[in-house]
């Protein structure tokens, strides 16, 4: 330790006195540096008492360092994500861990990413103890020069107007200001803020009485974070852009970096003025870090992404659970259509299958099939139960975030309640219905031709097809419920999109209705925004499960489809082909098995994904998955047929 001091403090240049500086600090960090219970600062700060001379010196050298160095992009960078795009930001990151990068002696915010690189060293300064922290301040504080001071000062000074400026460009940006509150600019909160915010740097920099100054910048501060309110909730009718996303996120950063450095300007001498140095210098520490994360990079990028998305899920997905009585009959009735719809669309992916083609048509034709059946179930009312899990789950989310009161997670566990009981019996209705369907197709087909639908070979091989001990049914089951949560993404995706850019009310008033016919447009327009949703997850769904099995064989990989309900119908029109022997000495119970395998699979895995999907657009914690989860589990153990029978009103509902 006592050498890289003195390396730190005779070093000639300014990088090799950050690089002593760096290894001094590491160095700190040993094991055995500082005994239990006490923070390596301390064991520092006594080292730096009992050694007065080596101590002054140290501060001579740091004064230098701070009075070289800037630290505008620090404070007003650091942490503040830029437009340049994911695939660049991307490819500096990883070019950062594999190729060395050059550095800047007289960048600050290079110096603490060099200090920080780990999770554990944010962590530990973050935690420091607020007597640690206000001993080493006071060291500081006294022996620093002028013109480290006024470095310090300038960097401090620069970031925050930068900051102000930022606030400023994406507030009175034309995608926030079309969606805030009408009114001149002027009268804008994001115009007066750099205004007042300038009038607050200069008192303080003049060493006048900051009160009125401080007032007057919270109050607009307060009124940016109410327009970004009043902007969210009209993202939410109007559809949700990433940019304007993006710029909301911005603006809170700045405002909450703006606040913090406000009360380092303002605080009183002391402890509480440590406090918040060190609480903005953890902030900046934490950010540093994240802006070197490629894993921070991709989480934060998701999370624009499912905010675009999600919002328009869970407007849908509340019309899958049933609230009372009358609803829960209404989604058994409307599965049991679902399902002898399947059994037509099961048909025919045989068919084709039997015809042999190359895996293009066959794919192409696969995925036809399923998508005008899908668009069918939608314009006749029918439901089938694996396309409800996404649109449920985003529900779910949205529900989990807008209640608020004592027993919000009871409430939670109620409507998870009914959830399962519309999906089972969605599910339930499906499997049912296109099983006794498909007896009957049979049964009438062989009236009709006198023959089969299937032939006795491929009826077994259906079988052991759909088996979970004979095939890779448990895998393919999975994959397809990773399939039914992608398709819910394209719709979302088509919904925000369609109303983001008022697609609906483009075609209205395209000039093709001169031809067509202005009503038939505002049909069409108006069939579009009810529909833009479910139209575009049926034909996404629909193509998906169709060229799953070809795309896995284009790279060598096993890729098959196992969706509960179309197989159920393929089981079901096997075994009715072979009459008699469809027990087929065993090895229907085997495709049974694989039904429940599906089941299980299909719902359970679409499920999840999406409410990961939905607890990450809305930035829930997991904590609060884990609450909600322990409470759903004491309602099973209290009321474990809830999850089964038809759902009481939900007025009515109780604890």
């Amino acid at each position: 330790m006592n050498d890289l001091s003195e390396t730190f403090v005779s070093a000639p240049t300014p990088e090799e006195r950050i690089g002593a500086l760096v290894q001094l600090i590491q160095a700190s960090r040993e094991v055995g540096f500082a005994e239990p219970g006490r923070s390596r600062v301390a064991a520092l700060l006594e080292i730096a008492e009992a050694m007065p001379e080596k101590r002054d010196a140290f501060i001579r050298a740091l004064s230098v360092l701070l009075a070289e160095a800037d630290g505008t992009a620090l404070f007003g960078d650091v942490g503040i994500p830029g437009e340049r795009g994911f695939f660049a930001e991307l490819g500096d990151r990883i070019s950062q861990r594999l190729i060395p990068s050059p550095r800047d002696a007289k960048d600050l915010s290079d110096l603490v990413q060099r200090l920080f690189r780990s999770d554990a060293e944010v962590g530990a300064f973050r935690d420091l103890p607020l007597s640690d922290v206000h001993r080493l301040v006071r060291l500081v504080d006294a022996g620093l020069t002028p013109a480290a001071r006024a470095a310090l000062t300038r960097g401090f000074v620069d970031g925050f107007r930068l900051l102000l400026a930022r606030i400023q460009a994406h507030g009175l940006s034309s995608e926030l200001r079309t969606r805030g509150t009408p009114g001149p600019v002027g009268a804008s909160p994001f115009h007066r803020i750099l205004l007042s915010g300038d009038a607050l740097v200069e008192a303080w920099l003049a060493g006048k009485d900051t009160g009125p100054a401080l007032q007057a910048f919270g109050r607009d501060s307060g009124a940016c974070r109410k327009e970004c309110r009043v902007v969210q909730q009209r993202l939410e009718e109007s559809g949700v852009s990433v940019h304007v996303v993006f710029g909301l996120e911005v603006i809170d950063r700045c405002l909450t970096r703006t606040a913090f450095m406000a009360d380092v300007m303002t605080a009183a001498d002391g402890p509480e003025r440590s406090r918040v140095i060190h609480r903005l210098l953890s902030r900046l520490v934490l950010l540093g870090h994240q802006d070197r994360s490629i894993r921070h990079l991709v989480r934060w990028n998701l999370h624009l992404l499912d905010r675009k998305i999600v919002d328009r899920s869970g407007q849908t997905g509340e019309h899958y659970v049933a609230a009372n009585p009358s609803e829960y009959r209404h989604i058994w009735l409307a599965a049991a259509g679902g399902g002898l719809l399947t059994v037509f669309t099961a048909a025919f992916k045989m068919l084709v299958h039997e015809w042999h083609l190359a895996p293009f048509p066959e794919s192409f034709l696969y995925g036809l099939n399923y998508a005008v059946s899908f668009l069918a179930m939608q314009a006749f009312g029918l439901m089938l139960a694996t396309k409800q899990p996404a649109m449920t789950a985003a529900a779910l989310a949205q529900i989990m975030r807008e209640a608020k009161e004592e027993d919000r997670e009871e409430k939670i566990a109620g409507f998870f309640t009914r959830l399962t009981s519309s999906q089972l019996a969605a599910a339930t209705s499906n499997v049912l219905s296109v099983g006794v369907g498909s007896a009957v197709f049979v049964a009438a087909w062989a009236f009709l031709f006198g023959r089969p639908w299937v032939e006795e070979k491929t009826a077994s091989a259906t079988f052991l097809v759909l088996s979970p001990f004979d095939s890779g049914t448990i895998f393919f089951a999975a994959l397809t419920g990773v399939l039914l949560w992608m398709g819910s993404l394209a719709g979302g995706w088509f919904e925000n999109w369609s109303t983001y850019h008022r697609l609906p009310d483009g075609i209205a008033h395209h000039p093709l209705g001169k031809v067509v016919g202005r009503e038939r447009m505002r049909r069409f327009a108006g069939a579009l925004e009810r529909n833009a949703s479910g139209w575009a997850t049926n034909v996404a769904l629909g193509f998906l499960l169709g060229f799953a099995p070809a795309v896995g064989r284009f790279f060598g990989i096993p890729f098959d489809v196992r969706h509960v309900t179309l197989s159920t119908g393929q089981l079901a029109l096997s075994a009715a082909s072979l009459g008699e022997r469809w027990f087929d000495q065993g090895a229907f119970l085997r495709g049974i098995a694989g039904i429940a395998t599906m089941f299980v699979l299909n719902l359970s895995v679409a499920f999840s994904l999406s409410l990961y999907n939905a607890a990450s657009a809305y930035q829930t914690e997991r904590g609060e998955l884990f609450r909600v989860l322990k409470q759903v589990v004491k309602r099973i153990g209290r009321r474990p047929l809830d999850f089964v029978r038809p759902p009481k009103a939900v007025a009515a509902e109780t604890a």
